[in-house]
């Protein structure tokens, strides 16, 4: 089992105990996404830490995007339930990239490959994307790349 997965589940244990409502449901929420993703395909498996972060991404990418939604709507309670959810998720996630770090990222990406063109924005995106797992957001990276290659 990896690290990650057992941290939830010994801080949704703390979080029952100290009676915290809205970080038990989300770790729950946690939980049962990583054992629906286990159990899918043909075979039970056991997802790595690498995994589980890419899970959290996209549990929290949704927090926002509700967020986001419930505010166009007028409904702040509910946008500030989504926020609080999301706050809970960035805590298992690894630190964010700042600007500075992702611009040299992707220099770097495009001196290892060679690229001098939007053609080639594709092979650049195939070298960053690993190294910027979880700690940027897809649509700034493309950005960042499309504007070094313009």
């Amino acid at each position: 089992m990896s690290e990650l997965k057992d941290r939830i589940k010994s801080d949704l244990t703390a979080s029952m105990k100290a009676r915290e409502k809205v970080r038990t449901a989300t770790l729950r929420m946690v939980l049962a996404a990583i054992s629906t993703e286990e159990a899918a395909g043909s075979t039970q498996r056991s997802l790595s830490d690498d995994e589980v972060t890419k899970l959290l991404v996209r549990e929290a990418k949704k927090r926002r995007e509700a967020a986001e939604a419930f505010d166009k709507g007028g409904r702040v309670e509910d946008a500030a339930n989504e926020r609080a959810e999301s706050e809970i998720l960035s805590d298992y996630l690894p630190k964010p990239l700042t600007d500075e770090e992702l611009s040299q990222l992707v220099a770097a990406a495009i001196a290892e490959t060679g690229a001098s063109g939007m053609k080639e924005m594709g092979k650049v995106m195939k070298v960053v994307n690993p190294q910027v797992a979880g700690r940027a957001d897809g649509a700034r990276v493309a950005a960042e790349v499309k504007s070094r290659l313009a």
